[in-house]
């Protein structure tokens, strides 16, 4: 069913019920929505498409909005195939469409359909805006958020952001779930790495009142906006979102897990506002990103493997790094039969990453935590709590 965002602006994207992965590696448990917007104006836009194994739905619900009118223009905002799949569906379907978009965009149709649309083509740069009647469009060029040819579009009209994938969240748009969450996942993972340019992009658009925002992925958010746009703020500038310590373990036979979850206790015993733990073996590694980047501090415990640090550990530290981590305080914990040489692996990790404190002691277990371990412990538990 068509959903309303205004009297003129109608949500035609499709929840996707069955896909269990995004993007060949993030699970889904509540599946993902595509969105894609119709105005109905004296000329009519659509405003992005959708992944391609679901356009005849999507077809479907455009006809419907469309009570018997054509497209003017289709107006591409990003260029990932979950939401450019089903361009040429709609330019087969309505052969006399202009197609909007900036250089690179046609760039990159061109690359991923071999198509070269001649006259169809309405190349857009900063600043530039689309009559369509009572409605104008003004583009907003949004480089590396999260790809180059990404633009955000405003509907002066009706205050309307169309933010491409910016305010986006993994779940379909009726995921019985709070947005925060969903959201944060998906920033760290999917767009973490550019926070200079999504700052950018909000310097850019301070001052422009908005009064809906109209994501790719998710909800349309209507109210309390500041809060969302706060908190892409926080996160954009790599600070802490929530005091607390997360814990991270990669454990080989359950002697370095022990210990983490002794940790645990111990940081709870001493009154630390949040304690938060995951087991980078068995868990959602990338669940384990947006909590390593929500806390202002951090502990990892892993097993030495092959004279270096076990491979779940590597692969979570090399997440990290990519995704700009910093602005962090780091306790570590080792383990070794006989040679412990985690802790220097993973400091080495972390000494690339920007303003990141690593706490002493290290504690270095040898097979199974003893008593000596505990008092190490404790140390790193009394320089956790005070900070």
């Amino acid at each position: 069913m068509v959903e309303k965002v205004t009297d003129t602006i109608l949500n035609v994207g499709v929840n996707d019920y069955d896909i269990k992965i995004f993007e060949n590696q993030y699970i889904l448990e509540k599946g993902m929505a595509y969105n894609s917007y119709v105005i109905l104006d004296e000329k009519v836009a659509v405003m992005d498409t959708v992944d391609e194994h679901v356009t005849e739905e999507w077809l479907v619900k455009v006809d419907e909005a469309l009570l018997g009118r054509s497209v003017d223009y289709l107006v591409v905002q990003h260029m990932e195939p979950d939401h450019s799949g089903s361009i040429m569906a709609l330019v087969n379907k309505f052969p006399n469409m202009k197609i909007v978009g900036n250089a690179k965009t046609f760039q990159m149709i061109n690359q991923f359909f071999h198509v070269d649309l001649g006259d169809k083509k309405v190349v857009v740069a900063e600043g530039d805006t689309l009559e369509l009647g009572k409605h104008t469009l003004s583009f907003v060029m949004a480089p590396m958020v999260h790809w180059p040819e990404v633009m955000v579009t405003y509907d002066s009209a009706e205050k309307v952001l169309f933010s491409a994938d910016a305010f986006g969240k993994f779940g379909t748009r009726d995921a019985d779930e709070d947005w925060t969450c969903e959201a944060r996942r998906y920033f760290f993972n999917i767009v973490g790495k550019y926070g200079a340019q999504v700052q950018m992009l909000l310097k850019k658009l301070a001052g422009v009142s908005v009064e809906k925002i109209c994501a790719l992925h998710g909800p349309v958010l209507t109210e309390k906006l500041e809060y969302y746009i706060g908190k892409y703020d926080i996160w954009s500038k790599y600070e802490p979102e929530d005091k607390g310590v997360f814990i991270a373990y990669a454990s080989i036979h359950g002697n370095t897990a022990k210990a983490a979850e002794k940790l645990k206790e111990m940081l709870e015993e001493k009154g630390c506002e949040k304690v938060a733990i995951c087991d980078l073996c068995n868990e959602d590694i990338h669940e384990a990103i947006e909590d390593a980047f929500r806390y202002d501090r951090m502990v990892l415990a892993a097993s030495t493997y092959d004279g270096g640090v076990f491979q779940p550990m590597e692969t979570f530290l090399n997440i990290l790094k990519s995704k700009n981590y910093q602005k962090r305080t780091v306790a570590i914990m080792e383990n070794g039969s006989w040679a412990p040489m985690a802790a220097r692996a993973m400091k080495a990790s972390l000494e690339t990453m920007k303003q990141i404190e690593i706490l002493e002691p290290v504690v270095s277990i040898k097979s199974a935590m003893n008593d000596e371990n505990v008092e190490q412990m404790k140390k790193v538990v009394k320089e956790l709590v005070n900070l």
